[in-house]
């Protein structure tokens, strides 16, 4: 079966994590609003119809002290998206890592960190939360940028691995952040990762942004799909 590029792997169970479709990253009202970020949801509910043996949405839920709100830090090093920030880990001094600050977005209790509602979310069989600690960036939907060692853990990787999950397929926002580092590290525990194109969008999406996540995805391991190829096509033939 495995010589048939038509019909899955013998061993394959796959499933769907939608990242992050919430309202403060699209528009109109989005507090970070991805372009044509709304656009991807009919691809994503088609996505959420097929037989995936787990279907799983996270979410931003920050607290309003979260350390990438640029509101949070001092003049003049306070603009979202021009200014950058040192941050410690807090378990280990000598790591420091250099994040982006954001505008506030997907507060805990706030209409932003709602998904968005044209979402199928009746298909989905869990949502995970992530970003909930004040002190670390954490763009994976697995666990914060930190390493040595991780601060927070999502349980994601746990979900996956509880229901044999041998395929990882990766759709929502943004390309250039959220969904590169969920694909990076699902493919670091282990996981054969793809990232499907039409079902995502970057907050750059020139060269700088789209084209240098997907040369990284790429050059990791993780090759950017399409709906229609027989990656998807693997699903609806189980």
């Amino acid at each position: 079966m495995d010589n048939d590029p038509e019909m899955p792997p013998t061993l394959y169970k796959p499933a769907l994590i939608v990242i992050d479709l919430q309202e403060d990253f699209c528009p109109p009202n989005g507090s970070l609003a991805v372009e044509g970020g709304r656009d991807i949801i009919p691809v994503v509910n088609e996505l959420l119809a097929l037989p995936f043996t787990l279907k799983i949405a996270t979410r931003d839920f920050h607290p309003p002290d979260h350390i990438s709100f640029a509101s949070n830090h001092k003049a003049p090093n306070n603009e979202p998206f021009t200014c950058f920030a040192q941050i410690t880990n807090p378990h280990n001094p000598s790591e420091v890592r250099e994040t982006r600050l954001w505008p506030v977005h997907c507060v805990q209790g706030t209409g932003g960190a709602e998904l968005l509602p044209e979402l199928h979310a009746n298909q989905l069989d869990h949502i995970v939360e992530k970003g909930r600690d004040k002190r670390v960036e954490m763009y994976s939907a697995f666990m914060d940028i930190f390493e040595n060692p991780s601060v927070t853990s999502s349980g994601l990787s746990e979900l996956l691995k509880a229901a044999s999950i041998t395929h990882v397929y990766l759709v929502g926002l943004a390309m250039d952040y959220c969904v590169k580092w969920s694909a990076i590290d699902a493919k670091k525990i282990g996981f054969i990762t793809y990232v499907v194109q039409e079902g995502t969008r970057a907050v750059d999406p020139g060269d700088g942004g789209w084209g240098a996540a997907q040369a990284e995805l790429e050059n990791f391991g993780v090759p950017i799909i399409g709906v229609t190829g027989p990656e998807v096509n693997w699903v609806k033939a189980q």
